[in-house]
């Protein structure tokens, strides 16, 4: 039931069990199969030396549709917490997200932002009260190991401004998504219009920043403009409504885990299109992500069981 504010699940819901509301679970997926399009679309399409355009072009355009089409702005105190989200999940994490796509392989890249899943389980209980799930750290951490074994090659070099921008990302949006899910979603908001809140927000974030520190916008041929256009609409405006969507409805530690089928799409899309050849240390890790993922949506077998209980922001039972 739907109250003054976001809805809130029992702490450990899950109990060992599958979710109840796999729908929502799959639907939340589809925007780290999306986001996973990113690596190969920046090193293919766009201009390079340009992470903070990329960044722009992927978040205000696609905030302003949404603001557009939805005809819904802040109120109160969620113009605040919207620049908040906006900046901590889009105007900082994007830019970040980027300069280590062009600075380092994809694989060095994605493994940095598969720790995501570990930064939110500790975040979650300084900021969400929540006790640590040891199921789902021991899995985070499985999931690292396996995206590691997927992405990362005996050549692979590393560069130090990549490895400091994919790790500041990873707990960039790793606090952006504690945050929504603390503060939820307002009433009556649609989740389009709650991206849409934080995709402007960002983009507006960025845009002064991008100018001064890039100069003028870089030429953009055919290709540029298709990249941009699939990460603005698709890996921008569509996934984040599913993103936020799930974050506000499911344990903020299991949507996080979810993340780490965005590193396996860059593999699979490297391996399909840029003939790069998956062995069987690579079908390992593969396996060992997958299973991550799925443990990932569990609560700790053992674990008390639930009442079932919903409790609303105002600390009332539903």
């Amino acid at each position: 039931m739907t109250s003054s504010g976001a809805e809130r699940l029992p702490r450990g819901a899950g109990g060992g069990t599958l979710p109840s509301n796999l729908p929502r679970t799959a639907l939340t997926a589809l925007a780290p199969l999306a986001w996973g399009t990113t690596y190969v679309v920046t090193t293919e399409l766009l201009p390079p030396n340009h992470p903070l355009f990329a960044g722009l072009l992927r978040a205000l355009p696609a905030g302003l549709v949404a603001l557009a089409v939805t005809r819904t702005l802040p109120k109160g105190a969620w113009w605040g917490k919207a620049g908040a989200l906006g900046v901590l999940n889009i105007g900082l994490f994007f830019p970040l997200l980027f300069v280590a796509a062009e600075r380092l392989p994809g694989g060095v890249a994605a493994t940095l932002g598969a720790v995501q899943p570990l930064i939110v389980a500790v975040m979650a209980t300084a900021v969400l009260q929540e006790r640590l799930s040891v199921w789902r750290a021991v899995w985070g951490a499985t999931g690292v190991l396996g995206v590691g074994l997927v992405v990362i090659g005996p050549d692979a070099a590393l560069d130090l401004v990549g490895i400091v921008a994919g790790l500041v990302g990873a707990a960039t949006m790793a606090l952006g998504v504690t945050l929504t899910r603390r503060w939820g979603r307002p009433a009556g908001v649609s989740p389009m219009a709650f991206a849409g809140w934080q995709l402007s927000a960002g983009g507006l974030f960025l845009t002064p920043i991008t100018f001064l520190v890039e100069g003028p916008p870089p030429v953009i041929d055919p290709a540029a403009i298709l990249g941009y256009l699939w990460l603005g609409l698709v890996g921008g405006l569509a996934a984040y409504v599913l993103w936020f969507g799930g974050v506000t409805t499911l344990p903020v530690t299991a949507v996080a885990v979810l993340g780490l089928l965005s590193p396996l799409v860059a593999a699979l899309l490297g391996a399909i299109l840029l003939d790069q050849t998956l062995g069987p240390i690579q079908l390992c890790g593969l396996g060992l992500s997958l299973a991550a993922i799925v443990a990932g949506q569990l609560s700790t077998p053992a674990g008390p069981r639930q009442t079932g209980v919903q409790v609303g922001p105002d600390g009332a039972t539903r």
